[in-house]
């Protein structure tokens, strides 16, 4: 009798333990999404599609890429905020697409090329100085063909993927970031372990809806 309630005592102390630490993932998982959806307000992704997962596509979708950015550098330079930039973004949709497809008939390609934007889902992503977690983000994407090859994700504003990995925290702070999303996205403040959190808050949302 004393064994089962020992018995007894250990596991419903092992209920309150593994209770007590789905709370706490819990609360950072909430905490990490509120960090995600905050950093999102000031960020303008850039996914570019490739039209296959050929070699040659592949490599097209490299070149359209960096026209695409150093376009976009140029267009956004006086932006303050990502309200700046969606405005100016959606008012050169046009340009931009034609940038990209002079790009392509320079390399001997005849694919369309269609230039949105809109609000994407992206994953983790690790950059050169700089990881930005899972979740949805405003997107400037840039569809290539068929759209159906491996993609390429960055940041048009601020303008990280062009910046020296040094530089980052500089340019994140001028374009609105706060500090604690600074330290967050340049792996400073635990990244690993808070970007997990939204990925799994991400996928339980998913589930939910």
């Amino acid at each position: 009798m004393k064994t089962k309630q020992r018995y007894n005592t250990r596991l419903h102390a092992l209920e309150l333990l593994l209770l007590g630490a789905v709370g706490v993932f819990l609360l950072s998982g909430a905490m990490s999404v509120q960090t995600q959806s905050a950093l999102a307000e000031r960020v303008v992704r850039l996914h570019v599609l490739a039209n296959s997962d050929s070699e040659a596509d592949q490599a097209l979708k490299l070149t359209v890429r960096d026209a695409v950015l150093a376009e976009t550098e140029v267009l956004l330079d006086g932006a303050e905020t990502r309200e700046d930039a969606a405005g100016i973004l959606k008012t050169q949709l046009p340009h931009l697409r034609q940038v990209a497809e002079r790009t392509l008939a320079e390399r001997g390609s005849a694919d369309p090329v269609e230039v949105r934007l809109e609000t994407a889902e992206f994953p983790t992503k690790e950059y050169d100085g700089f990881t930005l977690p899972a979740g949805e983000y405003l997107a400037l994407r840039v569809l290539i063909g068929e759209a159906a090859g491996r993609n390429w994700w960055c940041v048009v504003f601020p303008p990280l993927c062009s910046t020296a990995a040094t530089e980052v925290p500089e340019v994140a702070v001028s374009a609105g970031l706060s500090g604690e999303q600074v330290r967050l996205i340049t792996e400073e403040d635990g990244y690993v372990l808070k970007f997990k959190c939204v990925e799994l808050w991400q996928q339980l949302r998913k589930r939910l809806s």
